[in-house]
This record gives structure tokens, sequence and C-alpha cells, in this order.
């Protein structure tokens, strides 16, 4: 199976090429082929979701997946939008890039995470770009730039270790100043969330600020004190202790799969070889999540739909991305919720299905050059995804100061 079948792309290797993608009918004939051929295990042995994922509801997957699932119309979603691949530090890296027709647009990169890809984004394109058919301003509009991280989806598969999140975030501002922005703001999710704080650490000259949805809040002593299993030092107000109650509980029993990929991404064969396999663990991301995900397959209609989860989970099948992606666990050094020295502006958005709320003060701390904090009235972890029209407001207004 080629990662990417079908794919053309021309011009120089330096250079910005034009990108386009279009699967084989073999793959995926052989793709539902697997998914009919699953050898499904035993029911979990209790009435909720402890044990994890649940056979219920990845029958019901499987079966709308090999029956009903057309993976041609999220290719010809993409193959509308403009999308290119360049050469940074010897590495092709794909990406989305869509002008606004508004000449004093603001120029944005927006990071996905993981188990995610660029299909998290296209939901908040056209409202960013175009915002005066949804709810805008002219002076609302953003240029938009959306990467595949290095290892996910149409992005090389790196050949050599050293793409940790710092070196995306150097990479990321590679890439805007060669599309020609000399003054950019950058948003980010999960590890999207974490390569966006690294470049705002970083503080390239151009950058004028960062927003997050998933920010980097925990201090040293607070970062040692979850990884020992430990208790704060300091007294917590009842804010704080809600984040530091549902951190916990994530540590503990929440982000299993975030220690087994930092240790050993290479052993997981049979994600990357089972489509089952694959969408398995990519429903079982955190708790919250996975209640959101699976209430779909139930005929709930809130949220993601059935398609925004496949196609999620079949691109990165289809492009075998599942074990490159996976290193980035490896890769990473640092602590995922820890502060990492943001220099610039920074909005901040708190989803109350985030991994954990986020406290102002905490938030204050983190970041001292807070310019928005908003706790949203619903929403989770993938945000942009799920509550579009809340996460694009947000964008608008946590940025708007920003704009020259």
């Amino acid at each position: 199976m080629a990662q990417h079948a079908e794919t053309t792309s021309a011009g120089s290797p330096t250079g910005i090429r034009p990108f386009h993608y279009k699967a084989s009918d073999t793959d995926l004939a052989e793709l539902k082929r697997r998914i009919k051929s699953t050898r499904w295990p035993e029911k979990e042995g209790v009435d909720d979701d402890s044990q994890g994922v649940q056979l219920a509801t990845m029958q019901q997957l499987a079966k709308y997946w090999a029956e009903s699932y057309d993976w041609r119309k999220i290719e010809a979603r993409l193959e509308s939008l403009p999308q290119f691949i360049t050469n940074i530090d010897d590495l092709d890296i794909h990406f989305i890039h869509v002008k606004s027709k508004h000449e004093n647009a603001l120029p944005i990169i927006v990071t996905h995470g993981w188990p995610g890809s660029i299909i998290e984004q296209l939901k908040i394109i056209e409202p960013l770009t175009d915002p005066t058919a949804h709810g805008g301003t002219a002076d609302d509009a953003f240029h938009v730039v959306i990467p595949s991280m290095p290892g996910y989806g149409f992005s090389e598969r790196p050949g050599k270790i050293g793409w940790d999140p710092a070196h995306i975030a150097i990479a990321w501002d590679v890439l805007m100043k060669r599309l020609g922005y000399d003054k950019y703001v950058a948003q980010g999710g999960d590890w999207g969330a974490i390569v966006t704080d690294y470049l705002g650490a970083q503080a390239p000259a151009g950058l004028l600020g960062i927003h997050s949805n998933m920010p980097g809040i925990l201090t040293p002593e607070l970062s040692g004190a979850l990884a020992s299993g430990g208790t704060p030092a300091e007294k917590l107000t009842a804010e704080e202790q809600e984040a530091w109650d549902r951190l916990k509980f994530v540590w503990t029993k929440g982000i299993g799969y975030g220690f087994q990929l930092g240790l050993r991404p290479q052993t997981m064969y049979g994600q990357a070889d089972s489509p089952i396999g694959l969408a398995a663990y990519f429903l079982d991301h955190d708790q919250r999540s996975y209640r959101l995900i699976a209430r779909v397959f139930d005929g709930k209609t809130e949220g993601l739909t059935r398609d925004d989860i496949l196609d999620n989970i079949t691109i990165t099948w289809l492009t075998n991305t599942f074990v490159s992606g996976a290193k980035l666990y490896w890769e990473n050094k640092a602590g995922f919720f820890d502060i990492k020295g943001v220099k610039v502006p920074t909005a901040i958005s708190s989803f109350p299905d985030e991994l954990y709320p986020v406290p102002r003060s905490w938030a204050e701390k983190a970041y001292p050059k807070l310019i928005h904090y908003n706790r949203m009235p619903k929403g989770g972890h993938f945000a942009a995804w799920e509550q579009p029209k809340a996460f694009v407001e947000e964008l608008r207004a946590g940025l708007r100061s920003l704009r020259t």
C-alpha cells in the first residue's frame, strides 16, 4: 500500500508545489475487506466504558465504515482546496493554504493534534477566510494555513529522529515566511497547542501572538507533583482544585496511550495494519472525547458526525501514518501540560470537556501577555472540529487586538 497513492506534485523540491491526492480503488477495496474480516474479541465485562472502547460501538462503526461510508466525499472536499507541498529541513511538508478575498486579512497557521489530521480544521476555513458570509465583518478575515504535521497524513514520514514539537515550531515559521507572511498568528490544540506554545516561546520575528485551546499551564512544582502522584504544596482555589482533579484523572487513567507511544511507538504494527485496531485506538483518546464520539454511533447527531470520525481515521490508514504520527510522543521530552515560556501575546479558550479546565490564575502565570481568556459553555478536546462556530468566534475575538 503506497503512502501517497495516485499523488501528484510538481516543481522544485525547495519551492512550493501543488499537491493532489486520489486514493486507489485497490486500497479502498482492501480497507473494506479488512474491516469485514475483523476478528472480534468478547464483549467488555462491565456495563460502562471503564475497560475501554465498547464492543457495540466498534461494531456499529465497522458496519457503517464497510457498508455506507464513502471516502470519495472527503477526498473531493480536500481536492476543492488549494493544497501544497514544500520541503523544510529535508522533509516534505503538506499544507492547505486558503487566502481571503479581504485585503487586510490576518495570516494564521493552525496546527492539528493526535489522533488527528487536517480533517479537524476543515470546518473553520470558510468562516475564517470569508467572514462576511459567516456572521462576521471584513475586519475578521484570516488567510489560513493548515499544515499536516511531519509523519501525519500527506506530510512525509521522517526517516531520522529530531522532529519534536520545538523543531516543528521552527519549521512553521519557515513555512509562513516562505509564503510571504512577515506578520502572522498561530493556533493549536492537542499537539498543535504544544507546537504553538513552542512557537510562542521561540517568538520569531513576525509572530504577533497565539491562540490555544489546550494551553500549557503547569509550573515545575505542579508538574512534578502530578508526575509523582503527589499533591500540590500550594493551597488551591476551587477553580484550581477542579483543574487539578481533572489533570490527575487524565494522568493516571486517561492517557495510557501517551505513555505507551512515548516509550515504544514502533511496536504498534497491529494498529498500522488493522483498520479496526486503528479506529479503536483513535477513539480512546480520553474518556470525555470517547463519549462525545461514541454517541454518534448510537444515532445522536450533535457535534461530530460518523463521517467526520471516519474521515480522520481513514486518512491515517490510507497514508499508513499511524506509527510515524505516534513517534511524536517518543520525540517529545517535555511535560504535555507544562508551561513552555511563551513570550508573545496569547489568547486562551477553555472548553468544558477538554482534558482539563484552565483556571484564569494559572493562565496568567503561564502566559505573561495574556490578552484574552474565556471559559466556553460547550465543547471538548476537538473544539475546531466539534464546535466550529464557537471556535471561530473565539479566534476572531481573541486575536482581534493583534491586527495592525
